[in-house]
């Protein structure tokens, strides 16, 4: 019984993260955006969000928790949103082409990454020196209701804020997109751009202001990778690398709805992490195990494309350049 709850515990703090990364994926295609830059954000969100947090907490007697949690999550915010107007600048304005430049987004921000972490642990003392202990305890520590719970849900529901926060972030997205009007604009916007130019619709305003906030939410997911799995320290294992890929497979295993996307989190932090909890496996069979995620990922696509069934299939022009001197 033990095991099986720190396997569920693990898969929901994963899959927190994946989560992060998928809500603002699935905002910005819906605009018509592809980026493939999600991994290389939440790479910014975390180190931003740590490098934040380190200074306050080295030049403060006395942190307070409160102002380490604003100050992480507004740097990694701020910093995943540059993160996608630079992919915006490139690819909206620019007209560059938006497969490589993802891909190219997701290797500078994560060698940008790696360099700053490094550097911060020079300058914090060595390897496993940086000490945020504040912070990081302020974003594991658990919500007052689950303290009260009885011992086993207490430990399946005694998450910090963000874990709760990501989930109501979906569904917030998932509101805005199909029941506001706005949401209506920017549907139309993914869908044919060229309509909604002609309609009267800002297409590049929308386009920016989507694939921005979005790449602000996906920020998020690594700033809890940071905060909590390395418990406000900086790893270069490539973790939030891979979970980034885990967030780029979500959306099309969601059909591109958040709100689906919060169980297939889940169902990917958990699937990723099952071969931790398995006794007697070799190295090559839990490589095995590691590609559960992706190849559940293929079969809900090849189940899709069978189906035909519009309402899981990717908005009309995504991916797709709009020139509006062409319509």
């Amino acid at each position: 019984m033990t095991q099986i709850i720190a396997l569920l515990q693990a898969g929901i703090k994963f899959g927190t993260v994946i989560l992060f990364g998928a809500t603002g994926e699935i905002l910005t295609e819906k605009s018509g955006n592809l980026n493939l830059g999600v991994p290389g954000i939440m790479y910014l969100g975390g180190i931003m969000g740590l490098m934040g947090v380190f200074f306050y907490e080295s030049s403060t007697a006395n942190p307070n928790p409160l102002i380490c949690i604003l100050i992480a999550m507004g740097c990694a915010f701020a910093a995943s949103m540059l993160g996608g107007l630079i992919y915006s600048v490139l690819t909206i304005t620019l007209r560059a082409n938006q497969n490589v430049t993802g891909l190219t987004l997701t290797i500078f921000a994560g060698g940008f990454a790696n360099f700053f972490g490094g550097s911060l642990m020079k300058l914090a003392g060595g390897v496993g020196q940086i000490s945020v202990s504040v912070s990081s305890a302020a974003f594991r520590a658990s919500l007052p209701f689950a303290q009260n719970l009885p011992p086993i849900l207490s430990m399946l529901l005694g998450f910090g804020f963000m874990v709760y926060m990501a989930v109501a972030l979906a569904f917030v997205v998932s509101w805005f997109i199909n029941r506001t009007s706005v949401g209506l604009n920017l549907r139309a916007v993914g869908e044919n751009p060229a309509t909604a130019d002609a309609a009267g619709i800002n297409v590049t305003k929308y386009k920016y202001l989507s694939t921005c906030i979005g790449a602000g939410i996906s920020g998020l997911g690594g700033l809890y990778y940071v905060m909590d799995y390395t418990m406000g320290t900086w790893d270069s294992d490539g973790g939030i690398e891979r979970l980034g890929w885990l967030a780029v497979a979500l959306v099309i295993f969601s059909g591109w709805k958040p709100k689906r996307a919060i169980w297939g989190a889940f169902l990917f932090g958990l699937l990723s992490w099952l071969y931790f909890y398995i006794d007697g496996l070799t190295r090559r069979s839990s490589e095995l195990f590691k590609m559960l995620p992706y190849l559940v990922t293929v079969i809900v696509l090849i189940v899709v494309s069978l189906m035909r069934s519009r309402g899981n299939h990717p908005p009309a022009g995504l991916g797709l350049p709009y020139f509006r001197e062409e319509r």
